[in-house]
C-alpha cells in the first residue's frame, strides 16, 4: 500500500485475533507498530510473535487515565501517532432477557466508551500536529439484528455513528472510517461456537467459510494507506455478503 512505511501506528486490542494481525500486517507494510491490550498474557505472546514491535503497552481502553497514558507512551516511543486503529473489544453470547446491567455496563464501556476514550484522544495528538486516520472496528452485528448479542450490536451500532460524526468534525485533517467484519475465526469466536454451530454459520455465509483475521487487517493497512486519501466517514464491511440479502438469500 502506498504511504504506510514509516508511518507511526497503534493498534488497541493487538495482542490476538484481528488486532495481531493488523499489527502484524502494518509491519510487512514498513510501519512502526505499538500494541495496546489489557491481557498481560496475550502481551507477552504477541511480543514473541511479532519482536519487530516498536512496544507492547498496558491499558485498559475503558479506563480514561491509563489510556491518555498510554497513547502519551505510544507517541513518546514512536515518535508521534498517525494512525490509530481502534479495535478492542468484548462480546458475550447471551439472551435479551438474561443480560444483566453489570453485563451491559461491561460490555458498553470497552466496545463503545472505550472507543470514545482512545478515538479523543488520538485525535487531539493529530489534530495539533500532522493529521492522520482514525479506523474503528465496528460490526455487521451494528448494522443488522442478531439474535442473543443485544449490548454488543448495540454497542457496535453506536461505533459507526461515533465515527460517521467525528469524520465530520475532524475533516480534512483527520479521516475517520469504519470497518465492521461479519464472522471472523478469531479466538474470541472460537471460545463462543461449537464446531456444530461455526458449521452451522458457515453455511448461511455466501462465501462458504468465516473470514480470516489477515482478510480483515488488509482492509484497515488499505484504509490507512494513501491510495484511501479520499475516503472516510463510511463503513466497510467484510463479510463474505453475509448480510447483501434478506431472509428470501438464507
Amino acid at each position: 500500500m502506498r504511504g504506510l512505511e514509516h508511518k507511526r501506528v497503534l493498534v488497541t486490542g493487538g495482542a490476538s485475533g484481528i488486532g495481531a494481525a493488523t499489527a502484524a500486517r502494518f509491519l510487512e507494510e514498513g510501519s512502526s507498530v505499538c500494541v495496546l491490550d489489557r491481557d498481560s498474557k496475550g502481551r507477552q505472546q504477541i511480543q514473541r510473535e511479532l519482536p519487530g514491535l516498536a512496544g507492547v503497552l498496558a491499558a485498559d481502553v475503558s479506563n480514561l487515565a491509563q489510556v491518555h497514558a498510554a497513547v502519551n507512551d505510544a507517541v513518546r516511543i514512536m515518535g508521534g501517532l498517525d494512525v490509530l486503529i481502534n479495535n478492542a473489544g468484548i462480546s458475550i453470547r447471551h439472551k435479551f432477557l438474561d443480560i444483566t446491567p453489570q453485563e451491559w455496563d461491561n460490555i458498553m464501556a470497552v466496545n463503545l466508551t472505550g472507543v470514545f476514550y482512545m478515538a479523543q484522544t488520538a485525535a487531539r495528538h493529530m489534530m495539533e500536529h500532522s493529521g492522520g486516520a482514525i479506523l474503528q472496528t465496528a460490526s455487521t452485528n451494528g448494522i443488522v439484528g442478531q439474535p442473543n448479542y443485544a449490548d454488543y450490536n448495540a454497542s457496535k451500532a453506536g461505533v459507526i455513528e461515533l465515527t460517521k460524526t467525528m469524520a465530520l468534525e475532524l475533516a480534512p485533517k483527520v479521516r475517520v472510517c469504519a470497518v465492521a467484519p461479519g464472522y471472523v475465526l478469531t479466538p474470541m469466536q472460537r471460545a463462543e461456537y461449537t464446531d456444530a454451530m461455526l458449521e452451522e454459520v458457515n453455511r448461511k455465509v455466501p462465501l462458504r467459510r468465516h473470514a480470516k483475521p489477515e482478510e480483515i487487517a488488509a482492509l484497515f493497512a488499505f484504509l490507512a494507506s494513501d491510495d484511501a486519501a479520499y475516503i472516510t466517514g463510511h463503513v466497510y464491511t467484510c463479510d463474505g455478503a453475509e448480510i447483501a440479502g434478506g431472509l428470501a438469500s438464507r
